[in-house]
């Protein structure tokens, strides 16, 4: 397995252009490794933090603990996301993060990043553009949630998790590996659980895509980015998935 910081790397040269010595710099992190289980909280909501978390492996959510003990789930994050990278200048977490199925883990000391953005500014305005595209992802989760129907905002999500799977190497052909249970889907996407279903049965009988035991299948791309409204301008990636 790759080393975490060749992990982080790697995502960051998907939107970014890194110097030798930015990439010497990230390489140099003290980054602690560690392993969590389904849906084990990574962070909580109320925590502050002084290490920020890199997906080395697996996926994890980013989510709104409610007062009912429910969940909102905000975003999904695969390997070499920081998904809580704005906490070295935000105190007081105000949402969680937690494992999607099994993850592993590195953080990185808060006062490392800050070190390495003064002595190399490139490698900072590389992790700032980061927190850019969690917020392209937020404002389309928006929109794909409050304006579209309940099959294209469904079929969006998909297109978005597996765009960005393959952009970043990780699919296998036309599958991903989405350890995301139909309660969660639901949870992301405003959905009971009755309607993720007849929702899904809908996406299966167009043909574009199967999902089943955490693995998304894509039959045909084209027809599941129709059904989605899918554009992927808004992920700004230098590299595009073919």
């Amino acid at each position: 397995m790759a080393a975490a910081q060749d992990v982080l790397i790697k995502n960051l040269k998907e939107h970014s252009e890194l110097t030798e010595a930015e990439v010497a710099e990230v390489r140099s992190f003290t980054c602690t490794v560690r392993d969590f289980e389904p849906n084990q909280d990574l962070i909580r909501q109320g925590d502050e933090p002084e290490v920020a978390a890199l997906v080395v492996s697996g996926m994890v959510a980013r989510y709104h603990l409610l007062r009912t003990g429910g969940r909102q789930y905000l975003s999904f994050h695969i390997a070499g996301d920081l998904p809580d990278a704005q906490s070295l200048f935000i105190v007081r977490m105000d949402h969680a993060v937690c494992a999607i199925g099994r993850a592993r883990i590195g953080f990185i000391p808060h006062r490392e990043l800050l070190a390495a953005f003064r002595r190399q500014p490139g490698v900072g305005f590389a992790i700032w553009r980061e927190t850019l595209l969690d917020a392209a992802i937020f404002r389309e989760a928006i929109t794909n949630n409050s304006a579209r129907s309940m099959r294209t905002r469904m079929a969006h999500l998909f297109c978005e998790l597996f765009y960005r799977a393959r952009v970043s190497g990780l699919t296998r052909g036309n599958r991903c590996h989405l350890p995301i249970n139909l309660v969660q889907l639901g949870d992301a996407l405003g959905m009971s659980i009755a309607t993720v279903n007849r929702t899904m049965q809908q996406l299966r009988a167009s043909g574009a895509m199967d999902f089943h035991d955490g693995e998304l299948s894509v039959m045909q791309w084209r027809e599941l980015s129709r059904l989605g409204d899918f554009n992927a301008d808004y992920l700004h990636l230098k590299r595009q998935a073919r």
